[in-house]
């Protein structure tokens, strides 16, 4: 769906622990260091491709402090990398989310007119994604995003607790 987005693509995190078993955050535990070629190279010429094409794609994480392991990965690798292919992320501790109306699960916006929603399990293993372009969906998460987006900080100037 980013391939296609013209104008804007954004995207909500809200978990602390996202797919524990994946290869790239297991080794990040092991050695403190990711496989760009192996796990990420695909998703940051995407990135790159769409950013250079005109599209906006922001990335914002609601995160609880002190942050989890999973969190710790993506602030110190997996951000990095986003951000070098074109996206702007921003976070917001969870404590400071509280007076926010937002969806119950993390989702993307692509063009202001289709919603992905994804789902995962308590434990952060992916179950599955749901498509729609119902206005009011799409009306409830632009303004739970840009909420969050304007209050969060720039990933520059966060320092994860």
């Amino acid at each position: 769906m980013i391939a296609t987005a013209q104008h804007s693509a954004v995207h909500l995190e809200m978990r602390d622990v996202y797919t524990p078993d994946d290869p790239a955050y297991l080794r990040w535990k092991v050695d403190g260091t990711i496989d760009v070629d192996a796990y990420w190279r695909e998703w940051l010429e995407l990135v790159g491709a769409t950013v250079a094409r005109g599209v906006g794609v922001r990335r914002a994480r609601i995160v609880s402090e002190p942050v989890t392991d999973y969190i710790r990965h993506e602030y110190d690798l997996t951000t990095p990398l986003n951000i070098a292919a074109g996206e702007s992320v921003r976070w917001l501790p969870r404590r400071q989310a509280s007076d926010l109306a937002l969806p119950g699960n993390d989702f993307w916006v692509f063009d202001d007119h289709l919603v992905r929603f994804g789902f995962f399990s308590g434990d952060g293993d992916y179950l599955g994604e749901e498509l729609t372009s119902d206005p009011a969906l799409i009306k409830l998460c632009l303004s739970a995003f840009d909420s969050v987006w304007d209050r969060a900080v720039d990933h520059a100037a966060y320092r994860p607790v």
